[in-house]
């Protein structure tokens, strides 16, 4: 099983962009919003993938990751719960770790969230100053809420 240990932040400003390395345009949508089996569809680069994350342990979760052909992937939107999200992520590189901080469009216009991975939950790390008030476990910013 893969493990995902993140953590999430509202974003202050958009300093983000000057210190980003690449941004990408990801449109995903959700065929399960099940708090303890979430299944998820993206698109970004012209490339598709599914993933399936268990129920949030703190910042830990289990993930698996496939890709599939991109036409399958279009094949599977119109069974979509919920909005597609369509955002715009910024790769962040800010000591030794990548920031993610996505940009959303659409009915979510105007938020922006900050995400880190880590090795491990008790892991320190520098926060930028555009980081702003921790949402970790906030259900409000989960995507698959959205």
């Amino acid at each position: 099983m893969g493990v995902e240990i993140e953590r999430k932040f509202l974003v202050k400003d958009n300093s983000y962009r000057q210190l980003a390395t690449g941004r990408r345009e990801i449109a995903q949508w959700y065929l399960s919003r099940d708090p303890d089996r979430t299944v998820r569809v993206r698109q970004a680069d012209g490339r598709a993938w599914i993933t399936v994350k268990s129920r949030n342990q703190g910042a830990a979760r289990g993930e698996w990751e496939w890709e599939l052909p991109v036409d399958e992937a279009q094949e599977l939107r119109p069974l979509a719960l919920g909005n597609v999200i369509e955002k715009t992520r910024w790769l962040v590189p800010y000591g030794d770790f990548t920031w993610e901080v996505d940009e959303f469009h659409g009915c979510h216009q105007g938020l922006v969230v900050a995400e880190i991975e880590l090795p491990s939950q008790e892991t320190l790390f520098p926060k930028p100053t555009f980081i702003g008030e921790e949402v970790t476990g906030d259900v409000k910013y989960y995507n698959s809420n959205m």
